[in-house]
């Protein structure tokens, strides 16, 4: 059909193009991982939960991956650049290699991880949140963390109880270089003191250190969480924790009634010793009551003497239940006065009949003329020579 006069004719058919831009837009993504599953996209999140079939992170993770979950597999071992190309064998990638680039989010969590070499997430510069609860680690690296200069979020939760002394040592050499570190979870760790690495992190907001064996905090753990230079102050979850209420915990005792914002979980606070304070509510004490028993300057016996103002207080409440208890024996005797005299009466009455009849058989007994005659000697009356018979 001819164009009609007037109208501008068109240099080429418009559809060969929107064609082309049509198949720029809808290139295919990269395809998910075997044994994972992928949830709007794979540049978005992967999900892989295939049990004890997946012993090493995939290998063909897409790149331009977001997050990653890892869930209920057998990894038992994060080597060397386990995310950047590394493998079970031992093989490392190539320096500088960053195969997921992009990647901020890494839950490896019931993995049955037991050791976390240096260098375990290199490759990983984008990487925000890392969450390694409930895994048995007995080995950690002083470098597991050194290629993460993004992380702001580490969850280890419940995954530091197996691997005793060593592995708390460790663990400060791992938490040094995470100078962004906002958020980290200790919970369920066995924690007998917190570790010196995780109080020094100057960014850090919160430390959670719930359901730990922590008896208490010392001043200089106190003084710790402390910021200068108008930094703010880390939250700290505390709670679940069998504290020691002696001596020794005064100064956390002054401090949380200083700073009850900066401990959201404070009203849990509950004393596990002396067995006396035994689940005492630790904000409600007074710290007269924190004594130490003789020869324990530290505050950490079973044993602390009670004192202060509330057993004074039980004393006197034990004394006013006494009085009472006297006035209304007394108010008692005082309606019955009645009744009690003429039971008196009869008392007094049968106590003189019973003396009177005590006092005549006395009498009785002690009258000569009531002695009974003496028996005459055997075989007498037959020889009687007076006798008639």
């Amino acid at each position: 059909m001819a164009p009609r006069a007037g109208q501008p004719e068109h240099r080429g058919p418009l559809l060969p193009g929107l064609l082309l831009v049509a198949a720029a837009l809808s290139r295919p993504a990269a395809p998910c991982p075997f044994q994972c599953y992928c949830f709007g996209g794979p540049k978005l999140m992967l999900r892989c939960a295939s049990g004890a079939e997946l012993r090493q992170p995939p290998r063909d993770v897409p790149p331009d991956a977001r997050n990653l979950t890892i869930v209920g597999a057998n990894l038992t071992v994060l080597r060397a650049a386990a995310f950047a190309g590394g493998d079970a064998d031992g093989e490392e990638a190539a320096e500088g290699g960053v195969r997921l680039p992009h990647l901020t989010a890494l839950r490896l969590t019931h993995n049955n991880i037991e050791v976390v070499e240096d260098g375990a997430f290199d490759g990983l510069p984008s990487l925000t949140a890392l969450d390694l609860s409930h895994n048995p680690l007995r080995t950690l690296g002083g470098g597991a963390f050194r290629g993460l200069p993004a992380l702001r979020s580490l969850q280890l939760n419940h995954a530091l109880a197996r691997g005793g002394p060593a592995l708390l040592a460790a663990l400060d050499a791992a938490l040094a270089p995470l100078d962004e570190l906002r958020l980290l979870g200790l919970a369920g760790n066995a924690l007998s003191r917190l570790p010196p690495a995780a109080l020094r992190r100057p960014r850090l907001e919160q430390l959670d250190v719930h359901l730990n064996a922590l008896a208490g905090l010392d001043p200089d753990e106190l003084r710790a969480l402390e910021r200068d230079g108008g930094l703010p102050a880390p939250r700290l979850l505390l709670a679940d924790n069998p504290l020691r209420c002696g001596c020794a915990a005064r100064p956390l005792l002054a401090w949380l009634r200083n700073a009850t914002e900066r401990v959201p979980d404070a009203r849990r606070l509950r004393c596990a010793a002396p067995r006396a304070l035994h689940n005492r509510p630790f904000l409600d004490l007074d710290e007269a009551r924190l004594r130490c028993a003789d020869g324990d300057a530290d505050g950490r016996g079973d044993e602390v003497e009670l004192a202060g103002p509330e057993l004074e207080a039980s004393y006197v409440f034990f004394g006013l239940v006494l009085a009472l208890i006297g006035l209304i024996f007394l108010m008692v005797l005082y309606l019955n006065r009645r009744g009690i005299q003429r039971w008196m009466r009869n008392l007094r009455e049968a106590c003189r009949d019973q003396m009177e009849g005590y006092h005549y058989r006395y009498e009785q007994d002690a009258d000569p003329r009531r002695a009974p005659a003496p028996a005459a000697p055997a075989g007498s009356r037959a020889t009687s020579p007076g006798s008639g018979l």
